[in-house]
């Protein structure tokens, strides 16, 4: 039995109590895409509260503790730390749909057409789901649904050749495609709609996904393609935008990239859906970090989680993406180190000392994962979403799987923490700038000489902060005060990012931000906020996704307004009014903006923080840098 003290005890009533009378808005939405509000939203806080007490009390060393109570890091994901559970898994859809998949409840055999191949692809999402505490993607989800359009297709033309005609064979094989097409657009729809409809763990949220694709230059695959843009584009069925799956279209040389190429229209298509509805994110299989394990084939292409996570570099086996994920990952607060320090030799040396106690902890949380059983987690492990895991016996320790994935350290707040160094951050002076590209380099050495020590996939991520990112925040304001430029605002700026708050040209803010991405192994992303109605021009999108590529940048996303009045359904953008039915009603307008990566349909959902931080983001696309 864990033994509470009274001041203990006292915080986890508290905690608790705050969930019951729903009065904690930053507590109850941690997580935006999860209804804190609801029964299950406040059964699942109910458990995430007392979890982390169980985690701080039994699983987390003395000097972990400490760090924590300091304000120097943040292990993420703390109340999943006692399942065991890992971060996030990139899903090997081929193989799961061609050998079939058992949920627990009943085998499921390979589909024969795709109308029942993206409906598996749903059920496997939401199965899998409740096995992480994170995300989930399909790395190749052109590739491995092709082969259920070609199916659709000979489907189709079995049962035309069967009615007397006097078609002749190219006319029925055209009909056939024809119908294949439609049935493809029905079955992404489908999907869609599934995605943001079906419900995981207790009901409180619909599974986090996210796939990749862009590649597949065969027909069945670009028809999958343009299908899925297209109902992406349609939106759900009221016209709203769909906000998962997050969809991550991979650019290419000579693939899409090009107007020769020959994905360049499916790329085109990808910028108009971008516009309208905000997705597809955009990933670079040449760039400088992705391209060194590129070695030509499909299963070496880059593939991210959306909200940045990525993982590639392996010590125990094949480098790429598929049937892997993140263990776990800890969060650096670098401002907090800043404002300590009174000269940088003092900034690297605190740095080094915090770095050694997160390789620590992430490695005490390896050992708490890695003695799990593989019955524990029947679908993760039982049906092969991890690397040689359908291998295992149900009592097997998950070790040996496990090292396949990557244990993660992060940061947050570079910018601060460079104007706490030196009085600017690092889109404002090269010298801070410079700074900046040090602070990061020494971290992934740090985590370099990690990965060789204790022969693990130990990456650097640039940390998605959502709730993290006012926590840190108010903590150093209690004891610096306000500081301009530093504890100012009620967040601190994610990962290496420029402040969003900074006018600065858009190819400024990829330039700066491009240099970051090789050294962010464990994951990165980097947003250009723009104007007005981008489907009028999206000629600019281009410019910019290209710019991105030219940066180096490996994950990038272009950021807009899409607004949707619920009375009339009219989506575009909404200043004060609807255009459309004149409502003047903000609590009947939705309001869809990028959080850390993914969208979230209503930003009543955010945490104060993260509302302060979307209030204050300027436009990049005209302007100069101050």
């Amino acid at each position: 039995m864990v033994m509470m003290t009274k001041t203990k005890e006292h915080g986890l009533i508290g905690a608790l109590t705050e969930v019951v009378e729903v009065s904690n808005q930053d507590l109850i939405q941690e997580n935006a895409n999860v209804d804190g509000a609801s029964p299950m939203g406040q059964m699942s806080k109910f458990g995430s509260e007392a979890a982390k007490f169980f985690a701080k009390e039994k699983l987390l060393s003395e000097d972990v503790l400490q760090m924590m109570e300091d304000n120097y890091i943040h292990p993420h994901d703390l109340d999943f730390y006692p399942t065991g559970t890992t971060t996030c898994a990139q899903i090997p859809l081929g193989k799961i749909l061609k050998d079939g998949f058992n949920t627990g409840h009943g085998f499921m055999r390979e589909p024969n057409d795709i109308m029942s191949a993206m409906a598996l692809s749903s059920i496997i999402f939401q199965s899998n789901q409740n096995m992480q505490h994170g995300g989930q993607s399909y790395p190749m989800f052109d590739y491995d649904l092709a082969p259920y359009v070609e199916k659709t297709f000979e489907k189709h033309l079995t049962r035309l050749k069967s009615y007397p005609t006097t078609w002749t064979e190219n006319e029925l094989v055209n009909i056939a495609w024809k119908e294949a097409d439609r049935s493809t657009y029905q079955a992404c729809e489908a999907f869609i709609h599934n995605c943001n409809s079906m419900h995981s763990r207790g009901g409180g949220q619909v599974p986090f996904v996210s796939i990749n694709y862009g590649t597949d230059t065969s027909k069945a695959g670009r028809m999958l393609m343009k299908n899925l843009l297209l109902a992406t584009k349609a939106g759900l069925g009221n016209g709203e935008t769909p906000i998962f799956p997050i969809q991550i279209f991979k650019m290419k040389q000579g693939i899409n990239f090009y107007e020769a190429d020959p994905n360049y229209d499916v790329y085109q298509l990808a910028l108009e859906t971008t516009a309208k509805r905000l997705f597809p994110n955009f990933s670079f299989i040449d760039a400088t970090c992705n391209k060194v394990h590129y070695d030509g084939s499909k299963e070496s292409e880059v593939s991210y989680m959306g909200c940045r996570t990525r993982v590639m570099a392996n010590r125990h086996g094949s480098e790429n993406s598929i049937e892997r994920g993140n263990l776990s990952f800890t969060s650096i607060n670098l401002v907090k180190l800043g404002l300590i320090s009174q000269s940088e030799d003092e900034f690297f040396r605190r740095l080094d000392r915090v770095i050694d106690v997160v390789v620590k902890q992430l490695l005490e949380r390896f050992e708490f994962q890695a003695k799990k059983k593989a019955r524990h987690f029947s679908f993760l492990y039982g049906q092969g979403v991890w690397k040689n895991s359908e291998q295992l016996n149900a009592e097997d320790e998950v070790r040996e799987v496990l090292k396949q994935g990557t244990l993660s350290v992060g940061f947050i707040g570079l910018a601060e923490a460079l104007v706490a160094l030196t009085g600017e951050h690092h889109g404002q002076s090269t010298s801070a700038d410079q700074l900046g590209y040090q602070i990061v380099s020494f971290m992934r050495e740090k985590v370099d000489q990690a990965s060789e020590r204790y022969d693990l996939n130990f990456s650097l991520i640039a940390t998605p902060a959502e709730g993290l990112s006012g926590r840190f925040t108010k903590k150093d304001r209690e004891v610096f005060g306000v500081i301009p430029g530093v504890t100012a605002r009620d967040y601190y700026t994610n990962s290496f990012h420029v402040p969003v708050y900074y006018a600065i040209r858009a190819i400024d803010k990829i330039t700066i931000e491009g240099k970051f991405h090789d050294l962010c192994n464990g994951g990165h992303i980097s947003y250009i906020e723009v104007d007005g109605d981008v489907t009028k021009n999206t000629q600019a999108l281009d410019v910019l996704v290209k710019a991105m590529a030219k940066a180096d940048i490996g994950y990038g996303s272009i950021n807009h307004p899409v607004d949707r009045c619920t009375s009339c359904g009219h989506t575009g953008i909404i200043d004060t009014a609807c255009p459309t039915c004149d409502n003047h009603d903000e609590e009947k307008i939705e309001r869809i903006r990028r959080i850390t990566g993914y969208l979230v349909g209503d930003m009543k959902k955010w945490n104060s923080a993260k509302r302060h931080e979307e209030s204050q983001r300027v436009k990049h696309q005209k302007g100069l840098a101050k």
